[in-house]
């Protein structure tokens, strides 16, 4: 079943929210707990901004594979949730391993992240179906 334009809009959206508003908190209580400190340099809007275009590019590929992954997939969402998680999960080791980036920021993004990619599997299934 190919999902209408309005579902498809709709499933990026909803999937746009929960990746953009999910690490607040985590990130927030890493920063309350005095683990990390708000950017430097730049301006909190231009490091939202920043953020908000990498989410639009995950949010997308995430609901266009979602869609491409269905018959691979069936009742096994978890699955899909969960290859995400592990490549994002990645990501946030090899970013602190650099400089600019503290494990207590990757710890934050791992925890947001198995929150916000089982969140939005189940948000875009019922937005767009499972089969």
């Amino acid at each position: 079943m190919t999902p209408t334009a309005g579902r498809l809009i709709g499933a990026v959206a909803a999937t746009l929210a929960i990746m953009f508003v999910v690490p607040f908190p985590f990130y927030a209580g890493a920063e309350a707990l005095g683990l990390v400190e708000l950017p430097q340099d730049g301006s909190p809007a231009q490091f939202v901004l920043s953020v908000l275009v990498m989410k639009i590019g995950v949010a997308l590929g995430f609901v266009f594979l979602f869609i491409l992954a269905r018959p691979a997939f069936k009742q096994r969402w978890w699955l899909y949730a969960g290859i995400w998680w592990v490549m994002y999960a990645i990501v946030e080791v090899g970013q602190a391993i650099g400089p600019g980036y503290t494990g207590a920021e990757a710890v934050a993004g791992i925890l947001a992240e198995a929150v916000y990619f089982p969140l939005s599997t189940v948000v875009v299934g019922r937005i767009l179906g499972r089969n």
